[in-house]
């Protein structure tokens, strides 16, 4: 396991290269300590002028003018192609929650590459935020104070079963499976729902207006997954 070159005890900003507006970071601003970059998404930080505590990646994208204003030391070049700049980023990244943007959205592949990276890291706490929808792993069990009639979809990344309340269709007894059942378009009954599961491979796309709810809901999670 690689030790942490960013260690904080408050939630940190991951920004991608990807679509992430002025709004993206004026939204997650408030909500973190530090800003820490997967390469070329440091241009979004200088651009917006926030602080950069630090670059992770192969700095394959990264502009040259980008890459020479970013702070002396805080510029971590990681060569090896075996991994995104995403996944090079949350192995040195260790904070209560990382809320990430840039990283959904335009380019499909590099989506859906984001989203099997929250899988290989379960004991990560990471809300993805897109133009529309947020996304997560669910740790063990979770509550979340939702609207009534918010959409909760759920996406299986690996066999997993769960229990939910507050649903309009229940998940109990139910076995999800990418080539089998999954669960989107789901919605809740009234507005608290409550979630567990048995793996650490369900995936849950919520409204991005749920951001305050998700938040608040993983940062008082009981347990988390363990690492691999």
């Amino acid at each position: 396991m690689n030790a942490p070159i960013v260690l904080s005890a408050e939630p940190v900003a991951l920004v991608g290269g990807g679509d992430c507006s002025p709004h993206d970071l004026a939204l997650i601003a408030g909500r973190v300590s530090d800003f820490v970059a997967a390469d070329s998404g440091a241009e979004s930080l200088l651009t917006n002028n926030l602080p950069i505590r630090a670059v992770f990646g192969d700095m394959d994208s990264i502009p040259a003018p980008v890459r020479a204003a970013v702070p002396e030391g805080r510029l971590h070049e990681i060569e090896e192609q075996d991994s995104t700049d995403f996944d090079k980023c949350l192995r040195h990244v260790e904070a209560p929650l990382i809320l990430a943007a840039g990283f959904l959205g335009a380019r499909i592949d590099h989506q859906m590459a984001a989203q099997t990276t929250l899988v290989r890291h379960p004991h990560k706490r990471c809300v993805l935020l897109g133009a529309h929808d947020i996304v997560f792993l669910a740790p063990p069990r979770i509550s979340l104070a939702l609207e009534p009639g918010s959409r909760v979809s759920l996406f299986p990344m690996g066999p997993v079963t769960g229990r939910s309340t507050g649903l309009d269709w229940p998940i109990d007894g139910l076995e999800f499976a990418p080539d089998g059942r999954i669960g989107t378009s789901n919605r809740t009954a009234g507005g608290a729902v409550t979630l567990a599961f048995d793996a650490p491979r369900m995936l849950v796309i919520l409204p991005r207006a749920a951001l305050d709810a998700t938040q608040a809901g993983l940062t008082a999670a009981p347990a988390r997954w363990p690492a691999p």
